[in-house]
């Protein structure tokens, strides 16, 4: 299927989609022309799942050439237009702004937005990731400088046509972090009450989700039991599972990166060790079995094996949707592993297990997950008050000896 389109900027493209069926995205658009001032044919394509999402991929390409923009300007992924335009981005910040904004840049924006092109960057894109940074405990002036840096590149775009509003420039970020943190004080905002709660959301994901895919709620209570990233546990193979001891070797986890999801070190840069309890052992051997003996095969993917991020996990199971319903709509994803954490430390579990568990580098972070509830702040009470109440008891006097000859 091949089409001719004309533009009024002197470009003529010649559009087609081809249909290969062994391919992991069947469908491949490809957009070629003739650059006017070099006269080289030059050509552009891009896989995809569907051909409404290859047609519309080809539609925006179009829309950007009567526009003025070449196909090769209007499909450049973020990673790729702010290293070649970051010097015009940041000209006129001091030295002593540059390093923070270019490590914002480098750390943030890239894994999480680079691989998308500019012009399929949304206010609503921004919004969400600037969710997840926060979600993720970055401090605000982390955020702050991440956002800023964000905003000058596509500042820039905006100054070379490639889009016509800054969509980097969010609002109420400040208000989400400051909610962010009221959350952290307030022990059972972030947590699920109890197990029945945590299958009765994770039966909810998998009737809303397309298919009704069961893997989706086998994720969503394993992070929750575990205390772990929804990255970690996408990033869980079969060799880190010890079924004898039932531990799990917590090695790696996947994030967005340019190009797509890939696999890195954890969060922490080292591994560490989380105990399979006993409730979500028979869901584990299974997720093993089913595998395969390959150590490397993961435990979890999607529907057609793909790797899992939180953002996936929220629109294949139609998250925000199912967690209003169930009256859980401040509800994230990240909430899962705070409720594990919570569910340790009221089972009793002391601190310093908690953060090799968690995997904190900090004693002072694992902290704010020790949220005793108020049966056990009352019975606290209760026990230093028999502990007082002995103390002030008259002591009786020893008795007298009796010598006897």
């Amino acid at each position: 299927m091949a089409d001719k389109t004309n533009v009024p900027v002197g470009v003529r493209l010649s559009t087609d989609i081809e249909y290969r069926p062994d391919r992991p995205t069947p469908y491949r658009a490809r957009v070629r022309w003739t650059d006017p001032t070099s006269k080289r044919r030059q050509s552009l394509s891009e896989g995809k799942d569907s051909e409404d999402e290859a047609q519309e991929w080809l539609q925006a390409i179009i829309e950007a050439a009567q526009a003025g923009l070449s196909p090769s300007l209007a499909t450049m992924k973020l990673a790729e237009y702010g290293e070649a335009n970051m010097d015009l981005a940041l000209r006129g910040l001091e030295l002593k702004t540059l390093d923070p904004y270019l490590s914002g840049w480098r750390m943030r924006v890239v894994p999480a937005l680079g691989h998308l092109a500019v012009r399929m960057i949304t206010n609503g894109v921004v919004d969400r990731t600037v969710q997840n940074w926060i979600a993720d405990e970055h401090s605000r002036s982390t955020v702050k400088n991440t956002i800023a840096v964000l905003v000058r590149v596509m500042e820039q775009a905006v100054r070379d046509g490639i889009i016509n509003v800054n969509p980097a420039r969010v609002t109420g970020w400040q208000k989400l972090y400051k909610q962010a943190e009221d959350e952290l004080l307030d022990p059972r905002a972030l947590a699920l009450p109890d197990w029945e709660t945590l299958v009765a959301l994770a039966d909810a994901l998998v009737t809303a989700s397309h298919d009704q895919y069961r893997g989706w709620g086998d994720v969503v209570v394993f992070a929750a039991c575990t205390a772990a990233r929804i990255g970690e546990v996408s990033g869980c193979r079969v060799g880190d599972i010890d079924t004898n001891q039932w531990i799990w070797t917590v090695r790696r986890q996947t994030t967005p990166a340019p190009g797509g999801l890939t696999d890195k070190g954890t969060k922490g840069k080292r591994a560490r060790k989380v105990p399979i309890v006993e409730e979500i052992r028979p869901l584990v051997a299974q997720r093993v079995l089913s595998a395969g003996p390959n150590p490397d095969a993961r435990l979890f993917t999607g529907p057609r094996g793909g790797r899992i991020s939180t953002a996936v996990l929220r629109d294949a199971t139609h998250w925000d949707d199912v967690v209003t319903k169930l009256g859980y709509e401040h509800l994230r994803r990240h909430d899962l592993r705070h409720t594990g954490l919570t569910w340790f430390a009221d089972a009793g579990v002391q601190v310093h297990v908690l953060r090799r568990i968690a995997g904190h580098g900090s004693l002072t972070t694992t902290q704010r997950y020790l949220h005793p509830d108020v049966h056990k702040i009352t019975a606290a009470g209760a026990a230093l008050s028999a502990h007082l109440s002995v103390l002030r008891a008259p002591r009786s006097l020893p008795s007298p000896i009796v010598v006897t000859r």
